[in-house]
């Protein structure tokens, strides 16, 4: 009896499990797999496109940081040179009145005040950086030094400032106006 009862009941399994549906089953089961594995293959894509980006940005953002440190320095550094560019003609007046002769002692004084004015903002200009351009008897240097003229004097070697018209100035590192000069060829 007991062999009869199994045989019925592996019949009604066999007979609830239809070869038909379980290949369905197997080709659904294998197409979800796909489309899981093609959502993966999407989903990982998009990952490595947001983390591209991400770094991308971080990189631009250093770099933004690096450029703004370095315009704060550079803007610390030269933040004096607006004032030094317009003070510069009135250093260039006060070296023709220092030119000037004096004939009587009341000119002489007054000389003296103008050359102490001068001297004053002179140090004041070099506590900020600024500092005249040495020329005369110097080789021409077209960074720092602007030809105005050329002549031909046996007494300078070739491509010598013989002359300087009008006095350049250098901030720390920046000319902030080139000399005038008469070169020798």
């Amino acid at each position: 009896m007991e062999k009869e009862q199994n045989l019925e009941q592996e019949e009604m399994v066999a007979a609830e499990i239809d070869p038909e549906e379980t290949a369905e089953e197997t080709v659904q089961q294998s197409e979800k797999g796909s489309e899981e594995n093609g959502r993966i293959a999407e989903l990982e894509s998009k990952l490595e496109e947001a983390e591209n980006r991400y770094l991308r940005l971080q990189a631009d953002f250093d770099n933004f940081r690096r450029r703004s440190r370095l315009d704060l320095e550079a803007g610390a550094k030269y933040r004096a040179q607006s004032l030094i560019s317009d003070l510069l003609p009135a250093m260039d007046n006060f070296e023709r009145a220092l030119k000037m002769e004096a004939d009587n002692d009341q000119a002489k004084s007054l000389m003296q005040g103008v050359e102490m004015v001068y001297r004053s903002i002179l140090e004041a200009l070099k506590k900020e950086g600024a500092e005249p351009i040495e020329a005369e008897g110097k080789e021409f240097d077209p960074n720092m030094h602007q030809a105005v003229m050329q002549v031909q004097e046996e007494n300078f070697g070739s491509n010598i400032v013989v002359e300087e018209f009008q006095k350049g100035y250098i901030l720390k590192d920046r000319v902030i106006r080139p000399s005038m000069v008469k070169v020798n060829q």
